[in-house]
């Protein structure tokens, strides 16, 4: 993995190469390359300059040869160390067949020595390079000169995830692209050039239409034509069209020095489009893509969310929400450890999965294995027409728009919104929510677009406290009930942004070991709003702060008592405290983003993470 780009039916085919992937290096990568099908055949140039890759290759293309067609990779390493060696495209041993590849061949080892077997020099340590002499052998058996249907002989061989493009020598227009589980888009452009792609944003600005490829299909692109095909048959089939409501402008930095800032900036206006015509004063709460009947939503006993990374903190606070106000139990797993512990699920049980892109594997496995054993899903996730929106019996779109980042910030946030109206919504059809308090509720909601941009308009206070975090060695978050899960993002944070040691804990938990490790020059970092479990933490801020910590509490604005345990403050405004964690959690990616600016880190692309998970 992780980014894909290929272009056929346009002279300037790597200016379009080199936009498409500086436009995918949000996904995080190590290298980088591109294949440029050309008259005299396949011209090739890879770089392993970490994030800097595709920068390197704008330099090592100048003086290219004109091409009309090509494939381009940036990689983030899986089989194999970050190398140019490792980087992609891969060829065959021709040097006339060239491949980019996302996802991972579970079957590597079988495949390793049958390749060996058959006398074929291995140039890398990859999976994928497997693939390219696989190809080379179909087209010398029964699919002599028939690149897709060597595509779909060598499919039948991989077991594994995978998003697949190739392009030969002997047909140079010819791309011919195929998907299991990792996600494609196509895209014809004015110009009449067939594109393709790992992600929208690659093509924004280029594609005048854009399709999905859907599992076990296969795509065949010519200029000005773009067919699909069911990968196992090689029958024609109907792509789905994809409707794009991303413009180029949201997938650009407007102004701001990164991304990362932009996206901060832009978290009232996520909450008010996620929030904007589900929350009714009279009706309650209206979340029609949900799809699945109500009578089907009033009979689950049960809620198990599954998700990853900050979408999983996201399911933590929903946890708390829907058991609190819907009197639902709810089970929060990591989504990659689901559906390998045998969870227990029926026809009652309802699985929430969250994702971003709607495109992590681990994820939508763990909803297919949910839907295997006869539970309803329902998809919170930002990108519409994603793999995991198409895959659930329902959908709760955030309306957050592109986010290029890595470290999730407006999807964070919309997200939490998304699954405090999905809670509130259980406890309407249910009946468990006084209407007085319903109200009350909904008037909390509908204010906190407000409040988030008054939490984002302090960026300065917590850029002064950052400068005293530089240089700490260990960063302990701490909360209770509802703040735990803040800390939790919180910590991941200042981790995937400074590369500073940072880690979470209940607050009651402080006792049972992790209290050993505090010292002079620790840094601790307290969520300490206004909530049902304040006084014990601020008995565990005593504990830490009689051990020599520097206390750094997040406080809602006037709460000097708080104010009393800390050595700095962040304050934020206050709200009800299980819509807390959408204003909370602002100050906190603050902090990360400017100790990780002060340490000279590339915020928008750090170091060995990728946007989207497309393996497990």
């Amino acid at each position: 993995m992780c980014g894909i780009i290929g272009v056929t039916g346009r002279p300037d085919a790597l200016q379009l190469l080199l936009q498409g992937l500086e436009r995918l290096e949000y996904r995080g990568y190590d290298s980088a390359g591109v294949v440029l099908a050309e008259g005299q055949g396949l011209w090739r140039v890879r770089a392993a300059g970490g994030t800097q890759s595709v920068a390197q290759l704008r330099k090592l293309t100048e003086g290219a040869p004109a091409a009309a067609a090509g494939i381009g990779h940036t990689r983030w390493a899986t089989h194999g160390r970050p190398s140019e060696a490792n980087a992609h495209p891969h060829v065959d041993c021709s040097g006339q067949l060239a491949l980019v590849h996302n996802g991972i061949v579970e079957n590597v080892d079988e495949l390793r020595r049958e390749v060996l077997a058959a006398g074929h020099e291995l140039r890398s340590e990859t999976d994928s390079e497997l693939v390219a002499h696989l190809l080379e052998d179909a087209l010398a058996g029964p699919a002599a000169g028939d690149l897709p249907a060597a595509v779909r002989q060598v499919l039948a061989q991989l077991r594994g995830t995978l998003a697949l493009v190739v392009v030969h020598a002997a047909t140079p227009e010819l791309l011919v692209a195929a998907r299991r589980v990792s996600p494609l888009v196509l895209g014809r452009a004015r110009s009449g050039a067939a594109l393709v792609a790992s992600d929208v944003p690659a093509l924004l600005g280029e594609a005048e239409e854009t399709w999905v490829l859907d599992d076990d299909q296969l795509a065949v692109l010519r200029p000005g034509a773009c067919e699909v095909q069911d990968a196992r048959s090689g029958r024609p089939v109907a792509p789905r069209r994809l409707e794009v409501a991303w413009t180029l402008e949201e997938a650009q930095k407007g102004g701001y020095p990164d991304f990362m800032s932009k996206e901060i900036a832009q978290q009232p206006e996520a909450l008010a489009d996620t929030l904007v015509g589900r929350l009714h004063p009279v009706e309650g709460i209206g979340l029609d893509e949900v799809r699945i009947p109500e009578e089907e939503l009033r009979r689950v006993d049960k809620v198990a969310v599954v998700a990853c990374g900050s979408s999983y903190h996201a399911g933590l606070v929903a946890k708390l929400a829907i058991e609190h106000w819907a009197r639902l139990p709810v089970e929060v797993e990591v989504a990659s450890e689901f559906r390998y512990r045998d969870p227990v699920l029926d026809e009652r049980t309802l699985v929430v999965g969250i994702s971003q892109s709607g495109e992590s594997v681990d994820t939508l496995q763990a909803v297919r294995h949910g839907r295997d054993n006869g539970a309803r899903a329902l998809v919170v996730c930002n990108v519409v027409d994603s793999s995991l929106a198409r895959e659930a019996d329902g959908v709760l779109y955030t309306r957050a728009g592109p986010e290029v980042c890595v470290a999730a910030t407006k999807t964070h946030v919309a997200q939490l919104a998304a699954l405090e109206l999905l809670a509130l919504h259980l406890a309407q059809l249910r009946g468990t929510l006084a209407p007085k308090r319903a109200g009350q509720l909904f008037e909390a909601l509908a204010a906190l677009p407000d409040l988030v941009a008054q939490a984002v308009e302090r960026g300065p206070a917590v850029a002064a406290v950052a400068e005293t975090l530089l240089g700490a060695r260990d960063v302990f978050y701490l909360g209770r009930h509802v703040g735990y899960p803040v800390a939790m993002e919180g910590a991941l944070k200042l981790k995937e942004l400074a590369y500073v040691r940072a880690e979470a804990y209940p607050a009651g938990e402080l006792k049972h070991g992790p209290i050993a490790l505090v010292e002079p020059g620790t840094v601790v970092v307290a969520v300490a709003t206004r909530q049902p479990l304040w006084e014990k933490l601020m008995a565990n801020l005593a504990e830490v702060r009689a051990r020599g910590a520097r206390v750094v509490a997040l406080a809602s604005d006037g709460d000097e008592r708080t104010a009393e345990h800390a050595d700095e403050v962040l304050w934020v405004p206050p709200t009800e405290p299980l819509f807390s964690p959408l204003v909370d959690v602002v100050p906190l990616q603050q902090l990360a983003y400017e100790v990780a600016r002060r340490s000279g880190r590339d915020v928008d692309r750090p170091r060995n993470l990728a946007k989207t998970v497309t393996v497990e």
